[in-house]
């Protein structure tokens, strides 16, 4: 409700929201009650919410085991309130990774690549959602933060897939391609 409160106060053009309640494990990492909040007061403040298979499964109360039914879970997360959904499809099985940006207004935008083997995904989801954030403060609309940030956790993933830093699931490789700082006027 602080969240909803601050974002009324100060009116940011654009939010990202990374609904971390459910972990890769499927650990549930919030109340229901505070679950119930983001749904009725954040879903239709934000620009964007980009819940993981498990996270949307939930909020949708749909099954999630392909594209298909990702489509149906978008669709009713949208119906609660969404502006946009990026459903990430990084934790289906198959050859390619998918992810499928639905919006109220136009035809969904599916971004692929090859599956990558790796433990090292530790925080793909909100480095994603980051990485939209951070190229929508440099100007980019939309659809072209996310094809950014597609392209950015592809290239993260792929630079760390073989790097060994303890033992379980380590992080993926964010520092693969360090890029200046950019100074925006304004």
């Amino acid at each position: 409700r602080i969240v909803a409160r601050s974002i009324d106060r100060f009116s940011p053009s654009k939010i990202i929201l990374d609904p971390v309640m459910i972990s890769t494990s499927g650990s549930k990492l919030m109340e229901d009650e505070a679950i119930e909040v983001i749904i009725k007061e954040l879903f239709h403040r934000v620009t964007l919410i980009t819940p993981n298979i498990d996270e949307a499964a939930f909020l949708s109360g749909i099954p999630i085991c392909n594209e298909e039914d990702m489509e149906m879970a978008a669709q009713k997360l949208l119906a609660l309130g969404c502006r946009s959904v990026l459903m990430k499809g990084g934790h289906l099985e198959g050859k390619e990774m998918a992810d499928i940006l639905f919006t109220r207004d136009e035809a969904p935008l599916r971004l692929a690549v090859p599956t990558i083997h790796t433990l090292n995904t530790h925080g793909t989801g909100c480095t994603l959602s980051s990485a939209i954030a951070a190229y929508m403060a440099l100007g980019k609309e939309l659809p072209d933060a996310v094809r950014s940030a597609k392209n950015y956790i592809t290239v993260a993933l792929d630079a760390g897939a073989d790097v060994k830093t303890g033992h379980g699931h380590g992080p993926l490789n964010h520092f693969f391609n360090p890029v200046p700082l950019i100074k925006i006027k304004g």
